[in-house]
């Protein structure tokens, strides 16, 4: 019986692991589709990353939660009625609405 045992924790040992594999978005390419075709986790995930990109580019250096996911929520819904749109050219449409309404 410790002989089982012995085997087994050394198979177990021996056997390959489950390595998660990376993922990379060329955000360029994204289009509307790619964008809601994601999990909830990774539409999280880009919006974030797009958010720090633009408020980047635009010198802010704070977030302002709410904002954010409105703003997120109307990139959504516009692009759910336009999948074939780019996803940076939908959000730089959307920067430079606001900006000409500041």
């Amino acid at each position: 019986m410790k002989k089982i045992a012995i085997c087994l924790a050394l198979g177990l040992g021996l056997a390959p692991t489950v390595v998660s594999a990376q993922v990379t978005i060329q955000m360029d390419k994204l289009t509307c589709a790619d964008i809601t075709a994601m999990a909830p986790g990774d539409q999280d995930m880009v919006a974030a990353w797009m958010s720090g990109w633009y408020n980047q580019k635009l010198g802010y250096t704070q977030v302002d939660l709410m904002a954010f996911r409105q703003n997120k929520a109307n990139i959504m819904k516009y692009c759910a009625d336009h999948p074939k749109d780019q996803l940076m050219g939908v959000i730089q449409a959307s920067v430079n609405q606001m900006q000409k309404k500041q």
